[in-house]
């Protein structure tokens, strides 16, 4: 006999998500935008949901600083260098314009400072530190970034400095800061806690953290604004709500107070009009299936696999499912049996096909009891169990 149960949505909600089409929800939320190159990344799906001129050549700015960060952190996880060890301030390092974190001459700072210095204050003065104290020199550590560059897959990035400081030959894209954004998160979580903050007092001066949405944004935690005349007002900037997580790339706008608007405007319509449904993440008990001559009466039948997928909130609201599969279920059964099948129906879009499988091994009965079972169950319809 085959059997049917339908689940309602509601009370799968654990999390959200899965993979939709490049540039699909952007069409589907009609944004427009006056940033000259923009990227919308969802880490819980790893795909893009909005992307304009994404893999347009641009100026980094100070968000070269992210890299400079991510090969410090890097260096601290393989233990080759400690969060406590210092380096040397020089005269070059000294010197430098800009954003500063005012490092004393010939003083020697702790890392930990010089990290909070380059990411709070964006410090120009702390980034070559860093850069000098890790590869002799700023051009040994450029040509650092760009090795790591490579190896994280960021394919039209070329670093000159530590600090993205104007070079003809400096360039990235809004695609690969995603990139480098995306395992900066995932490689160092506890060390990516340095991007919320939002003050740092380092020789009696106190700088608070230039990422506008640290102080106004729910769930912001990171990273890095930009700015030079080539470049335009530029920032990374990364959101976590209900486990899900939003990455945004803007650059090329003409003013902080517009860097600042759009960026709170499009991480607003991402968590407004997008849903990240999430089911059977668990691996709860969906429905228990009778067993046919085995050595259990019942069974317990899951998923086979987590399913994800974004989609709109009236979608998510509509969204049906239903189980289906035989009963009873013949003995032997073999832990991860595909037993039957869960029908996910979202309005709008095909229906969507996933496997009911076993949650553990049942054997058969002992010849007798399977005799008896036969025929109590041609007598009276029962089927027998354990």
């Amino acid at each position: 006999m085959r059997i049917y149960k339908s689940l309602h949505i509601l009370n799968f909600l654990i999390c959200f998500f899965i993979i939709i089409p490049k540039s699909s929800l952007a069409n589907f939320l009609d944004i427009t935008t006056p940033a000259k190159q923009v990227i919308i990344y969802d880490h819980e799906t790893d795909d893009v949901l909005f992307e304009k001129n994404s893999n347009e050549i641009m100026k980094p700015a100070s968000m070269a600083k992210v890299m400079t960060a991510y090969i410090v952190f890097d260096k601290i996880k393989d233990n080759s260098l400690k969060i406590s060890d210092t380096f040397l301030v020089s005269d070059r390092a000294w010197k430098m314009g800009g954003s500063r974190s005012f490092l004393e001459l010939n003083s020697n700072v702790s890392i930990k400072d010089l990290l909070l210095g380059l990411i709070v204050q964006s410090g120009n003065d702390a980034a070559v530190v860093l850069a000098e104290g890790i590869s002799g020199d700023e051009e040994a550590f450029a040509r650092e970034m760009n090795r790591y560059a490579k190896l994280i897959g960021m394919q039209n990035t070329y670093f000159t400095n530590s600090t993205g400081w104007p070079h003809p030959d400096l360039q990235t894209t809004s695609k690969d800061l995603v990139i480098l954004t995306k395992k900066m998160i995932e490689d160092f979580p506890d060390l990516y806690k340095l991007f919320e903050e939002k003050v740092f007092t380092y020789n009696n001066i106190k700088q608070s953290n230039r990422n506008p949405l640290l102080y106004s944004m729910s769930g912001a935690d990171g990273l890095k604004t930009g700015h030079t005349m080539e470049s335009g007002y530029g920032l990374i900037g990364s959101v976590k709500r209900n486990n899900r997580r939003v990455t945004i790339v803007i650059n090329g706008l003409n003013s902080k107070k517009k860097r600042t608007f759009e960026s709170k405007r499009l991480f607003n319509i991402v968590f407004r009009e997008t849903k990240l449904l999430s089911l059977f993440q668990n691996k709860k008990s969906l429905t228990k299936a009778d067993v046919w001559l085995g050595n259990e009466k019942q069974i317990d039948l899951i998923a086979e696999k987590p399913f994800k997928k974004i989609i709109s909130p009236f979608e998510y609201n509509k969204t049906k499912i239903q189980l289906e599969w035989m009963n009873p279920l013949p003995a032997p059964i073999s832990k991860g049996d595909k037993v039957g099948s869960i029908y996910i129906s979202i309005p709008g879009k095909e229906l969507i096909k996933e496997n009911l499988v076993a949650t553990k091994e049942v054997g058969k009965m002992s010849p007798f009891l399977r005799f008896q079972s036969i025929i109590k169950y041609l007598l009276y319809g029962e089927v027998l169990g354990k």
